[in-house]
């Protein structure tokens, strides 16, 4: 007999992935199947391990059209199946999210479900839009109202006159597109039509608009932005205080979107970056990183490390490999003690701290020529082991042999491209509205420049700009055609955003 499952409704929160809760990102772990809707970002599915569908209630591109009573039914269906279920909503799920009629129907059901709560979209959107719901000069309240009444009532059950005289900050969800009729029966139950107001679209994301204006004038100002949804109407003399406090927009890289070419498993100090920064990142993994075909080669070294004076790493995947093989085989660190070992970069070299281990060379300049210019003058008539991947350029062994060295090289991992077009990012490249794409690697541009081709994309139309990890990388890019418009002075991912950062800011001094 199955046991039955149990089922988790979660908020997400707002949009910026970094506003989910501790125990919403523990939850999400746990889960056998997600149910995400339409208003939750992508970026939080990376904490997932289980299955993943995701549910809408209106018509869109490549999707079906979910009814609340189709969702109901999914997850009771999938938790008398005995799985674990994470119901993931936008904002939080019992204000405006219909989270009530979930939990009624599993209830019923006699389905096991807990509540984990979010930040709702009206205090997420206030804050990053610099406009405080309450405020001790002019707001000691603040009321959540719908703009979007269920359409089957036989009347509103919003009162307006009461509105128009609550004595504080009005925040309407879901009324982007029925502002006029909002303001208008505000005005007429006796608003003043000078009351500061805003419309906040796609708040806590990089794609963030705001629109601000007086109670009578707003309407007029929001079909002047075409604005688009998720969004909120904010009124009340608490709004004015955005003039001073703003500060989401100001970001380096505010409405920057960049796509981060790193593996999967990888991208996720890169994304934390570009949210910090302000900017929209846009996951687009070109290659995979897998373990070798043969690990016989790397266990024959690391039977044999006694008889190495250096290890060398030139990757942080390279550290991964082969001190993960070292520990599948039995060993750990103390068989590294007669070991000295050179690492590429800062990068490498944290990693390897990760596993209790400190480098003894680390290059000023984080490229192969640099590690083996370094490395030269201490290896001759030493015998010298490179973990490495299954292609890269051969500038190391050639120069360490060349100083005298005994080199063995050991595949530890192997880099295999990505076949099919990774998404959004290649719908966006084609609607022009992917700003960067970053290149952590020659390998990686070149496999850019193939899959930009097979998908008929022209890049110089598509306004994309590239920005380079290092020389080399760069050097490569512009072999296979893509023009780099930056190149990071750090040979990292923090370098390559730096040198985003830095390009933004002359474009916008130009534009001046």
């Amino acid at each position: 007999m199955t046991t039955t499952g149990r089922v988790f409704l979660v908020g997400a929160g707002p949009g910026d992935p970094g506003l989910l809760t501790i125990k919403g990102k523990a939850c999400l772990a746990q889960a056998d199947l997600v149910l995400y809707d339409g208003l939750v970002n992508p970026l939080l599915l990376r904490y997932v391990r289980g299955e993943v569908e995701r549910t809408s209630r209106a018509e869109g591109p490549g999707r079906r059209r979910l009814d609340q009573e189709d969702i109901n039914r999914r997850l009771i269906q999938a938790a008398l199946n005995g799985r674990t279920v994470f119901r993931l909503k936008g904002g939080d799920p019992f204000i405006f999210g219909r989270g009530a009629e979930e939990a009624g129907a599993l209830a019923a059901a006699g389905i096991p479900y807990e509540i984990v709560p979010g930040i709702t979209a009206a205090t997420a959107a206030g804050a990053y839009a610099g406009i405080p719901l309450t405020h001790r000069d002019n707001a000691s309240a603040v009321a959540f109202v719908t703009g979007h009444e269920d359409p089957t009532k036989p009347q509103s059950l919003l009162n307006y006159d009461a509105l128009a005289a609550f004595p504080g900050t009005l925040v309407f969800y879901m009324g982007l597109h029925r502002v006029g009729q909002i303001c208008q029966a505000l005005l007429a139950s006796g608003k003043p039509a000078a009351t500061p107001s805003a419309v906040i679209c796609r708040a806590t994301t990089a794609l963030q608009q705001t629109v601000m204006a007086t109670l009578e004038r707003l309407p007029v100002a929001v079909d002047a932005a075409e604005l688009s949804p998720p969004s909120l109407i904010v009124i009340g003399e608490a709004a004015a205080h955005r003039e001073a406090i703003a500060w989401f927009e100001q970001r380096p890289l505010f409405g920057v979107r960049i796509g981060i070419t790193r593996p999967e498993h990888q991208a996720d100090e890169a994304i934390a970056r570009c949210l910090h920064l302000g900017a929209d990142p846009v996951p687009m993994p070109t290659i995979q990183i897998l373990p070798p075909t043969d690990f016989s080669p790397v266990d024959d070294a690391i039977s044999r490390l006694r008889d190495y004076d250096w290890l060398v790493f030139t990757s942080v995947n390279g550290v991964d490999g082969f001190l993960q093989r070292l520990w599948a085989a039995g060993g750990d660190a103390r068989r590294l003690s007669t070991l000295k070992i050179a690492v590429i970069g800062d990068a490498t070299a944290k990693s390897l701290e990760s596993y209790g281990l400190r480098s003894d060379l680390v290059p000023q300049s984080f490229r192969a020529e640099e590690l083996a210019a370094a490395l030269a003058p201490l290896v001759k008539d030493c015998n010298v082991l490179w973990a490495r991947a299954d292609r890269g350029r051969d500038v190391l062994p050639k120069r360490l042999e060349a100083a005298g060295a005994r080199v063995d090289q050991v595949v530890v991992y192997r880099n295999v491209d990505v076949e099919s077009p990774p998404e959004p990012a290649m719908s966006l490249i084609r609607r022009g509205e992917l700003n960067w794409i970053g290149l952590g690697s020659p390998s990686i541009a070149r496999n850019i420049e193939r899959l930009l081709t097979d998908a008929r994309i022209n890049i110089q139309q598509s306004g994309v700009r590239f920005a380079a990890i290092s020389p080399v990388t760069a050097d490569a890019a512009n072999e296979c055609g893509l023009t780099v418009s930056a190149i990071a002075e750090t040979h990292t991912w923090d370098g390559v955003l730096d040198a985003i950062v830095t390009a933004e800011q002359d474009t916008r001094d130009k534009d001046r």
